[in-house]
């Protein structure tokens, strides 16, 4: 099954390779905007969540989360959205 490439985004790791993410998710939270990510080539490792945030230059940039609630409750608040296409291990 072929990916939409438009759902695609890549980011930079930390040795500098270029890791394309599948857009799985937006979500407004506490009045933050985060996105769930699914690694194209490895999708058994599970979603990364980051905060979106809005450079200096206007786009649009991503950050970890550092608070544990927080990350837990937007990834409840996919796996919400989502119980009906995704099975879920706790």
């Amino acid at each position: 099954m072929a990916k939409d490439e438009s759902n695609i985004i890549s980011l930079i790791d930390d040795n500098g390779n270029e890791v394309p993410f599948e857009l799985m998710d937006i979500i407004e939270y506490e009045g933050d905007k985060f996105v769930i990510l699914l690694p194209v080539e490895d999708a058994e490792e599970g979603v990364v969540i980051l905060k979106a945030e809005e450079e200096e230059d206007g786009t649009e940039g991503y950050v970890s989360i550092d608070d544990d609630e927080t990350l837990d409750t937007v990834f409840d608040m996919f796996k919400a959205r989502f119980s009906d296409t995704f099975t879920f291990g706790d």
